[in-house]
């Protein structure tokens, strides 16, 4: 059977333009393996740079184990490294009504200064007009409920990132669940790179970089350059439809800038191979790149890549281990195969290969 699939592709100053390609249906079945519960990591590494790495060579048809410090051994120089630079903000806050029940507010999104989209806890006790307490001095508004049974809050104060700093809590994703807190994710759950706020969830990949590992990246003259995208809460969302082609992907800002762009149109057209650093880089890019050229602009994506989808703008992909049924792992199969991908899965699985955000990560070369 066969289908029209839409990929948007933002063609600067947030217009978006639309690609067309002919593919063949994908089951959403077909993204499932067998994952111990006890291989999901509840914490990181003692050091970042000492997670496990899967190697994964696609035109060997092979798998190789090593250390992530040793990253720097699988690029050439000439090779240009792109990371995500979003930061992840305190999202999570606590506060009160007026009769003292308490309500968590999980912000999402920054629609305007001091106004924002969030998730409410519990919901059907907050009605529409009502305010919730922070700490001593800030107050916020909940309005109607929305689409997805999310909620417009709209603050006392507009510097709402220096209310998160003062009183809110990093986000850990849903799979990690700890009786106790740990005052090191606020350290560990995001990159050492990290420069602009915006996510509510950490570009994973990135966790296992160290200034040692960029410096050894640096000897072996592989470029390095950034990109923005700020993660949403759409990434912890598994796929619920039967076919890939009716998921949707939350809408998430970017901004690709022109040094980025002529970085990577230097590196392609020296020979050198683009490496993105996790699927959140790699959605950027391929959305960027069209007429034979990486071209810088800022919006949003919606793009959502599934097999067959053809790959323009990266030629490796470093990425952590993802969730079955969920549109991550679907484009680490379009990007390598996915019988091939779910026997390095297996493979990772039988060698005890922790997965997920503070998990061990895989190098598709």
């Amino acid at each position: 059977m066969l289908y029209w699939q839409v990929s948007t592709a933002a063609r600067g100053c947030g217009f978006l333009s639309v690609v067309w390609y002919r593919v063949l249906v994908m089951k959403t079945a077909q993204l499932v393996y067998d994952l111990p519960e006890t291989l999901i990591a509840q914490y990181p590494c003692e050091r970042r740079d000492e997670s496990r790495l899967l190697v994964v060579d696609r035109g060997a048809g092979e798998f190789k184990e090593d250390v992530f410090k040793n990253l720097c051994s699988y690029l050439d120089a000439g090779d240009c490294l792109v990371l995500n630079d979003t930061r992840v903000i305190r999202a999570r806050l606590h506060g009160r009504k007026k009769t003292g029940g308490k309500v968590e507010i999980f912000l999402l999104r920054e629609l305007k200064p001091g106004l924002w989209e969030a998730l409410i806890r519990p919901s059907a006790r907050v009605k529409a007009g009502m305010t919730v307490y922070i700490g001593d001095s800030i107050c916020a508004e909940v309005e109607n409920e929305a689409e997805g049974g999310r909620r417009r809050v709209r603050f006392s104060e507009p510097d709402v990132l220096g209310v998160l700093e003062a009183s809110g809590e990093i986000p850990l994703p849903p799979y990690i669940r700890r009786r106790e807190t740990d005052d090191r994710d606020s350290q560990r759950y995001q990159t050492i790179y990290a420069r602009h706020p915006g996510a509510v969830a950490a570009p994973t990949a990135g966790l296992h970089f160290t200034s040692e590992v960029f410096a050894a990246l640096e000897a072996q003259r592989v470029q390095c350059a950034n990109l923005t995208l700020h993660v949403g809460y759409g990434t912890f969302k598994p796929v619920q439809t039967e076919r890939l082609e009716d998921h949707q992907v939350e809408a998430e800002d970017f901004v690709f800038s022109e040094n980025t762009a002529k970085v990577l149109n230097e590196t392609r057209a020296a020979g050198g191979r683009v490496a993105a650093v996790g699927t959140t880089t790699t959605r950027v890019l391929e959305s960027q790149y069209y007429d034979g050229s990486y071209w810088p602009g800022s919006g949003i994506t919606k793009l959502c890549i599934y097999p067959p989808y053809r790959f323009r703008g990266i030629d490796v992909l470093l990425t952590n281990f993802h969730l079955p049924r969920s549109s991550l792992l679907a484009l680490v199969c379009a990007f390598a195969g996915t019988d091939f991908v779910l026997d390095a899965y297996r493979h990772a699985v039988d060698q005890k290969f922790n997965f997920y955000s503070y998990g061990d990560a895989m190098l598709i070369l």
